[in-house]
């Protein structure tokens, strides 16, 4: 059985999980706190597993997979019955787009080892760190917004009328934001899309809030 390595608030986790249950993947979840203790990433033992001492990590057999959308793409080409990526190319092309624009735009600036360093090393306040944190995250929502609302082939959810790739990427997202309580209101096609995935069991098991290590 595949294991998932996974903290319940982690955006990148949460991507893997989505996708893992769109594609009716049984996994074992092992929790991985990245608060308690200092941070169980950050042990020796996780480190032997995953060298950026970061989740999610995949264990298929004797791989050890990172990074959400090396491990979404490798399940797809692995188990490619119910696809996450659509079957031609153009379209393959702008869902790889969408869900980089959350996963190199938006979330390397706003993750809980960039917050702790800006309020730790560099002294800032929280308020100020909310300042950039929101800056980032409305700026990125800002293209996504204007991408989805303007291009064709978005329909129900971010390509198409099936859930995919991209959704796995905005949703954890759009969580996030409301989590640090950025105003989604500018972002009314994006809150369209979340709303529909949000009605589909696949997103809703994979909540935070339903993990076994939710608190």
């Amino acid at each position: 059985m595949l294991k998932l390595y996974t903290y319940f608030r982690s955006s990148a986790a949460y991507r893997v999980r989505i996708g893992l249950n769109l594609k009716g993947l049984d996994y074992e979840a092992v929790p991985v706190h990245l608060v308690r203790g200092g941070g169980e990433h950050l042990s020796a033992e996780y480190r032997a597993l995953n060298a950026g001492a970061m989740v999610p990590t995949l264990v298929d057999g004797d791989a050890a997979l990172a990074q959400s959308l090396a491990i979404l793409e490798y399940l797809d080409e692995t188990r490619p019955e119910k696809p996450l990526l659509p079957a031609d190319p153009l379209g393959r092309a702008r869902v790889r787009s969408l869900a980089l624009t959350v996963a190199c735009e938006i979330h390397p600036l706003n993750n809980l080892r960039v917050l702790k360093y800006l309020t730790g090393e560099l002294g800032i306040s929280d308020e100020v760190k909310m300042q950039w944190y929101r800056h980032w995250v409305e700026e990125g929502l800002g293209i996504l917004e204007t991408r989805l609302a303007r291009e064709p082939e978005t329909g129900v959810f971010c390509h198409g009328d099936t859930p995919g790739l991209a959704d796995c990427f905005l949703v954890p997202q759009v969580f996030n934001a409301e989590r640090f309580q950025v105003d989604l209101g500018p972002y009314p096609t994006i809150l369209r899309i979340n709303l529909a995935c949000a009605k589909l069991q696949d997103f809703a098991a994979a909540h935070p809030a339903q993990q076994p290590d939710a608190e």
